[in-house]
């Protein structure tokens, strides 16, 4: 399965040669960005490359596009392909989806099957982040559940369907404010 080409924040801002905070700006100071071509993975936004490499041409000061960036962006993803609009996205997820997915009690028996090799490496790794296709990460439950010591993994059939037809709205579905945003919105 190819993988659509993908940018979190960390890779948006070396798409320009901005500083990561500076994303944050686009969205929250000026609006110059938003989230209608991104994908809310464990709480964080993946933007598509497509839409990426083409933003610094939709502000009002045009930003040059950092051409080799991009090239090491597709590099890394390759084989993957170009999406348009984020309905296009295959089923994706991030450490939060999974732990709702298996119905694990914390992210550290996940991430520690992540570093055991028991659980398949990620598809992406994006602003630090690991993502994972979906679809092969449920051909592997069978062998997931057959070496299972003391954690089931079993599938929540509602949040599987729901992550597979784009209606997840569970753990990680959400950008949570942090910082002045969090506490702002707390008062």
């Amino acid at each position: 399965m190819r993988k659509p080409y993908l940018a979190g924040g960390a890779e948006f801002a070396a798409l320009y040669d901005v500083k990561r905070l500076q994303v944050s700006q686009w969205i929250s100071r000026d609006g110059t960005l938003d989230y209608r071509y991104a994908k809310i993975i464990s709480g964080s936004p993946y933007w598509l490359l497509q839409f990426a490499k083409g933003f610094g041409q939709t502000t009002p000061r045009p930003r040059h596009l950092n051409e080799a960036v991009l090239a090491q962006l597709v590099k890394e993803q390759d084989p993957g392909h170009w999406v348009g609009e984020v309905d296009q996205l295959p089923p994706l997820v991030g450490q939060a989806e999974l732990v709702a997915l298996f119905r694990l009690p914390s992210g550290a028996l996940l991430r520690k099957a992540i570093s055991t090799g028991r659980f398949r490496p990620a598809d992406y790794s994006l602003s630090g982040s690991p993502i994972w296709l979906l679809e092969p990460v449920m051909e592997d439950v069978p062998a997931l559940q057959a070496g299972a010591r003391g954690v089931e993994w079993a599938v929540d059939d509602t949040v599987l369907a729901s992550l597979r037809n784009g209606t997840y709205d569970g753990p990680g579905a959400r950008i949570v404010p942090r910082g002045k945003a969090a506490r702002q919105s707390a008062n």
